[in-house]
């Protein structure tokens, strides 16, 4: 069964102008100028690169979907600081209740829904990239992409917490956004790696009901392709060939 596809081109062009539209409105009058400028580094340079590599190397539309879903919903987070985006007042004015009373939170949660989102939304992007361009292969192409995951968020952490040291103060600590929780760092990071596996194992349900050759391809991938040790013997090959 083949499915009805809208050009990749129209939902590139749809994404890219809702998104223009919502930067723009969300770059007036953010709670903090200097938070929304470190916020917004990393998105300039993605959407540049998704502009770059829109021919070479298009990404499915289901990944561009999961991106713009990741960057729009930052953006919210970029204009209130993430630790002050009201979601209180959005549900009680919507629902008349208070979403911290019914789930019992005791902070704002928002910057944890982000990256439990960046986990769940980016990791089948990234895993395009390994199969597309590493080839990525049955477990690998599940595991690597997590492993992404799981490490990005780490390094992440480390540059909010460099930023806090570097820049001080109140925009250090905005940045931050901890809200007095010493664990902070470890929930974001936690949380990114549980929508990652989320993510890949949805995919890896899909593929295993609906690929033919899932079982073993999956089987291949943990089977030995050079028996041959690398370290020391290795080296000493490339030093005789070099001879």
């Amino acid at each position: 069964m083949k499915l009805p596809l809208p050009p990749r081109r129209t939902v590139l062009a749809i994404f890219a102008t809702v998104f223009a539209i919502e930067f723009a409105a969300l770059s007036i009058a953010p709670v903090d100028r200097p938070t929304w400028l470190i916020e917004n580094v990393l998105v300039v340079v993605a959407v540049a690169v998704l502009a770059r590599t829109r021919l070479s190397f298009p990404l499915s539309r289901l990944s561009y979907t999961l991106i713009f879903s990741f960057l729009a919903l930052h953006e919210v987070g970029a204009h209130y600081s993430y630790s002050l985006v009201p979601y209180e007042e959005w549900t009680r004015s919507l629902f008349g209740v208070s979403l911290n009373e019914v789930f019992g939170f005791e902070r704002n949660h928002f910057d944890r829904a982000i990256h439990f989102l960046y986990g769940l939304c980016l990791v089948y992007p990234v895993r395009e990239f390994y199969v597309r361009v590493v080839d990525a292969r049955g477990v690998w192409g599940y595991v690597l992409p997590t492993g992404f995951v799981m490490s990005t968020s780490m390094l992440y952490e480390l540059i909010e917490w460099l930023v806090a040291v570097v820049f001080g103060g109140d925009l250090g600590q905005s940045y931050l956004g901890t809200q007095g929780d010493v664990w902070d760092a470890h929930w974001d990071m936690a949380l990114a790696t549980l929508g990652a596996l989320i993510a890949m194992l949805a995919t890896l349900a899909v593929n295993a009901s609906l690929k033919r050759d899932f079982a073993r391809e999956f089987a291949e991938s943990l089977t030995v392709k050079d028996e041959r040790p690398l370290g020391e013997e290795a080296l000493a090959e490339m030093l005789d060939d070099d001879a």
